[in-house]
């Protein structure tokens, strides 16, 4: 069966603007691929998020073919500082396993396949605060690609797994183990580019590695997709994850996806398809915004803004009388 390869994060619409802090005019959702964006949901913002999807593995070695449902879930909280969050992130399977030879009695089983609760903290944004120099005679100056973009934002996240002695997915560790990852994001405009290095299940017997890179792009204020690639290499289980979807975005504090997998080796060989959504309790109450790009001239509120003060300044200063009149309001 052939993926379904549109997609959406509804990040790419909270962090497309100039950064002045964590919180966003719309919600910040890691759904529907699997990494994890270097923002956080913002100071006393509860989010969260939620999916169902459905598919097979068939494993030509075992020569098992399985039916599988699952539900993933989130929560997502902002605490202390706009830069810090804690989540519970987990995902509930149930497993239906079918021989396709000989005469073994089908098996069905179920459990949780993850269940981890951790931080995630921003500790660097290059666009924190930042006041960039406008030139007032070229639009397209202002707009040009600059090599600082290249810089990304940068978080870590660190958590304990959950695992019981019975569980029956094979990749589950019993106990208590604990997970770190470090996160990278660029914004570009209508794009946005996210990187996850995980380990997972460190110093117990069989830790994995992940890396997970997602593209996602907004093609209106509401609409947007994604294209994602996951690696994993363990002792246990090692893949090669393709995954995409679309999201569409109701209001600007909820969010409904669709999305996709396939993967690229048939031991087993794994298809999916899942249908999400993401939800926010927006109780912040700090006047810092990230603000969205204009859906009309590519300009944010910010760079309206900034235009508009520098040539007041301008004109203050030298008593110009050919300051651009950037907002058409005669300043």
């Amino acid at each position: 069966m052939s993926r379904l390869l549109l997609a959406c994060a509804v990040t790419i619409f909270a962090l497309s603007g100039k950064t002045y802090a964590q919180y966003t005019e719309t919600l910040n959702s890691n759904r529907p691929g699997q990494s994890q964006g270097a923002y956080a949901v913002g100071k006393n913002v509860l989010q969260f998020e939620a999916g169902y999807d459905t598919g097979s593995d068939k494993h030509q070695l075992l020569n098992t073919d399985t039916d599988i449902w699952g539900i993933d879930f989130s929560a997502r909280y902002g605490v202390w500082k706009e830069q810090l969050e804690i989540s519970v992130l987990g995902r509930f399977q149930n497993s239906t396993l079918n021989f396709t030879t000989g005469n073994v009695a089908q098996r069905q089983f179920s459990d949780f396949e993850t269940l981890t609760l951790g931080a995630k903290y921003l500790f660097y944004d290059p666009g924190k605060n930042e006041e960039e120099e406008v030139n007032l005679y070229s639009y397209w100056a202002n707009r040009k690609f600059k090599w600082k973009n290249l810089i990304p934002s940068v978080a870590v996240y660190a958590g304990a797994n959950f695992g019981t002695k019975d569980n029956p997915f094979f990749t589950v560790q019993e106990g208590i183990s604990p997970t770190v990852a470090i996160i990278t994001q660029n914004n570009w405009g209508r794009w946005v580019w996210v990187n996850n290095v995980i380990g997972e299940y460190i110093g117990t017997d069989f830790p994995s590695y992940t890396w997970i890179t997602t593209m996602t792009h907004s093609f209106t204020p509401k609409i947007a997709g994604f294209l994602e690639f996951q690696l994993i290499n363990g002792d246990l289980y090692s893949d090669q994850i393709i995954r995409g979807g679309a999201a569409y975005l109701f209001t600007p504090d909820f969010q409904v996806d669709i999305s996709g997998l396939f993967n690229l080796k048939d031991t087993p060989a794994r298809q999916n398809i899942a249908l999400g959504a993401s939800y926010r309790f927006d109780m912040h109450n700090g006047d810092e915004k990230i603000f969205l790009d204009d859906g009309n001239t590519g300009e944010s509120k910010l760079d309206k803004k900034m235009k508009k003060k520098a040539a007041k300044k301008a004109k203050k200063k030298n008593k110009r009388k050919d300051v651009p009149d950037f907002d058409g309001d005669g300043i």
